[in-house]
């Protein structure tokens, strides 16, 4: 459904069916993602400036147009990147599309195992150097069962000081609560309030850099800041960085 928000090919009937319907229930959703991605885009380029060079991000779904690797190649030729997703279809269209480029791998790994994602990772990062994890509009598949604290807090404690967090998320609105619905029957997503997704970066240890956790179009925009806050009144996804101290 993803994909198809973002104008991609790789998705099937049944995604642009839900999709439709998601977009029916809100008619804002597609913005979301479109938003969601540029946020990813402006936090991989501001923690690569930062002098990071190795990314781990982990639910990454298709890759398409503006991949994390590509950015943070773009500003560090030698930046490292491990994608993970839990999809075997997902893992084999990423591990063809990456066939020639040797700083970049794709696991078959689950969100829900860290501890698995980090063994794996390991292969071609180096933990005792500062790491950016990215957690970008998945977390809100994970239950509170399945304890989305302890998994960035996992996740997190492996890193080096300097290290950062990306994470977006869905916030709990009338809008998202409707749009939610399209999703019965496959993945639903947990629909959280701000102080719990806050919560997510103080169980990770680290600090929230400017501007903190705000609206994803918030999240120093490339536009006018006026147009920025505009898209966020309609785009109910949170999303913040942190540093590891």
């Amino acid at each position: 459904m993803y994909d198809r928000f973002l104008g991609g090919k790789d998705n099937y009937e049944a995604d642009r069916a839900a999709a439709a319907e998601a977009l029916r229930l809100n008619p804002d959703a597609a913005r979301c993602a479109r938003e969601n991605r540029a946020f990813l885009g402006r936090a991989v380029r501001f923690v690569a400036k930062a002098g990071v060079r190795q990314f781990l991000d982990v639910g990454t779904g298709f890759l398409s147009m503006g991949n994390v690797h590509e950015i943070a190649q773009s500003v560090h030729g030698d930046a490292r990147m491990v994608y993970v997703d839990y999809d075997p279809v997902v893992v084999q269209h990423g591990r063809a599309m990456l066939a020639t480029d040797e700083r970049t791998e794709m696991l078959e790994e689950d969100l829900r195992e860290p501890g698995r994602i980090l063994e794996q990772a390991a292969g071609v990062l180096d933990f005792g150097r500062p790491v950016c994890v990215l957690l970008v509009a998945c977390l809100h598949f994970v239950t509170a069962t399945e304890d989305p604290y302890q998994i960035v807090k996992r996740l997190m404690r492996s890193t080096a000081p300097g290290s950062f967090l990306v994470i977006s998320h869905v916030i709990e609105t009338p809008k998202t609560n409707a749009a939610a619905a399209a999703y019965r029957g496959a993945s639903a997503p947990v629909l959280r309030t701000e102080t719990q997704v806050g919560r997510m970066f103080t169980a990770a240890g680290v600090e929230l850099v400017e501007p903190g956790l705000v609206r994803v179009p918030s999240w120093r925009p490339d536009l006018d800041h006026a147009l920025a806050e505009e898209d966020a009144a309609r785009v109910d996804f949170l999303g913040g960085v942190g540093r590891k101290p």
